[in-house]
């Protein structure tokens, strides 16, 4: 479509070349003499062009009345007054550029051109963050289960705040997406989300990496950088995988914690910096502390406001749920040719433990569109990792297909309470567990009072 270009100007001869040379340049013209002629026509406009002077209310006086209607329109000010003290004026007062007269016409086209540029620039921006919230709005984070609706409502409550958040759960249950919820919802949305996966960085490499280096603190350090916490400065750091960081470097991020402070390799400066920190992990970290591989103190830091996310075999309630989601999603994505899944496809996936999770069952819902031929998934077009999963040999101990060790490990400890009586002594000896061990199991398991 065509931009629309109002333009006022009280010269008659001036506006009519105006008006040839932007209708030349592909723009469609409104005109008016003054600007009461041009209140009525600030809506359809795309861009004004205005003369500083104008008769009655001044071009000044317009521009403050089309930035209280709407921010958005780009203003451009025409004057043979061009004083500085002018320009300071309009563009204290919102104009996007100044245009002294006299002008050349290939340099009026060239302003009102940049003008537009930057006015697409800025509504794409808004565009993008529109998305981005609504990527990271609930309907796109899938869970009607009652654990996932205690868990929504403490995203809500604990993200207006800057309080430290641990997330725990097993790989692929969506720690990520709380992650970014929480900051989506919180005051620093509009600064940066700086996401670390701390099992991707090498140990020779993290302290850098995640504290920036002066130029020549090592081999290769050619010019200075700075580490992820700088670069996240006034907004939100994601530590993934937590319980890998190794004991040293442990040390400098409860620094961080504790005195919202950083020090470069290879400086002694200290830089302020202001984060929210979100930690995940898909480890137990209170046996990390147990067998000594994870700061207690960092812990205690980290622990402020714990949120488990459930693995997908405790809330099957959401399976069908998100088969849906995944369904519509998907199928848009591939081609479009899928359009709906059956109940007894629903059904078959209610069956499968899902050790992957929710990241799981993305992948089989994809895997499943792109190789049917239909204009639904059924059952048998279902296809899950089980049958890619490699068969134990003779006398080699395996997992029960489909299940996760956690689960494995929580079906053994029910068999043996079974066994015993609910007598946890005689069950421990069953399991070659000390009491203590088994009550700490019993306890993540939820099972003891």
């Amino acid at each position: 479509m065509k931009k629309r270009i109002l333009v006022v100007e009280d010269e008659d001869k001036l506006r009519r070349i105006v008006e040839l040379q932007l209708m030349d340049a592909g723009f469609d013209v409104d005109k008016a003499s003054k600007a009461e002629e041009a209140l009525p026509l600030i809506d359809r406009a795309d861009l004004i062009l205005t003369d500083f002077k104008l008769p009655g209310m001044t071009g000044l006086e317009m521009l403050q009345i089309v930035k209280r209607q709407n921010s958005s329109i780009p203003v451009i000010m025409m004057t043979a007054f061009g004083t500085i003290e002018n320009a300071v004026q309009a563009m204290k007062a919102g104009a996007a550029d100044f245009l002294p007269k006299p002008f050349s016409l290939d340099h009026l086209t060239t302003v009102v051109n940049k003008a537009l540029e930057v006015r697409n620039l800025r509504d794409e921006n808004v565009r993008l963050k529109e998305e981005l919230g609504k990527k990271y709005n609930w309907d796109n984070i899938v869970g009607r289960s009652p654990v996932m609706q205690q868990i929504f409502a403490s995203v809500m409550r604990v993200a207006p705040s800057r309080a430290t958040v641990l997330l725990a759960g097993e790989s692929g249950v969506g720690k990520d997406l709380i992650a970014r919820a929480i900051h989506f919802h919180s005051p620093r949305r509009d600064r940066p989300f700086v996401k670390i996966n701390c099992t991707a960085l090498p140990e020779n490499l993290m302290e850098s990496e995640l504290f920036g280096y002066e130029k020549g603190a090592f081999t290769g350090a050619n010019l200075a950088k700075a580490g992820k916490f700088e670069q996240a400065d006034s907004g939100t750091v994601m530590l993934d995988e937590i319980g890998d960081v190794p004991g040293n470097i442990q040390v400098k991020l409860l620094r961080v914690l504790q005195e919202r402070e950083v020090e470069r390799l290879g400086s002694n400066k200290t830089l302020h910096i202001d984060v929210r920190v979100i930690a995940a992990t898909n480890r137990d970290l209170r046996a990390a502390l147990e067998d000594g591989t994870f700061r207690e103190d960092l812990y205690y830091r980290l622990n402020v406001v714990p949120i488990e996310i459930p693995p997908l075999r405790e809330r099957k309630e959401d399976i069908p749920y998100l088969v849906r989601f995944f369904v519509d999603k998907l199928a848009h994505e591939n081609g479009g040719h899928v359009r709906s899944i059956t109940d007894a496809a629903i059904d078959k996936l209610m069956q499968y433990s899902w050790p992957g999770n929710v990241r799981e069952i993305e992948n089989v819902i994809e895997r499943s569109i792109v190789m049917t031929t239909g204009d639904r998934l059924d059952a048998d077009d279902i296809r899950l990792d089980m049958n890619l999963r490699p068969r134990a040999h003779a006398g080699e101990m395996a997992l029960p297909e489909g299940m996760s060790l956690d689960a494995y490990e929580q079906e053994l400890i029910r068999n043996a309470l079974k066994q015993a009586n609910n007598n946890k002594s005689q069950a421990a000896r069953i399991l070659g567990l000390t009491r203590n061990s088994l009550r700490y199991r019993l306890t993540q398991m939820g099972i003891e009072s």
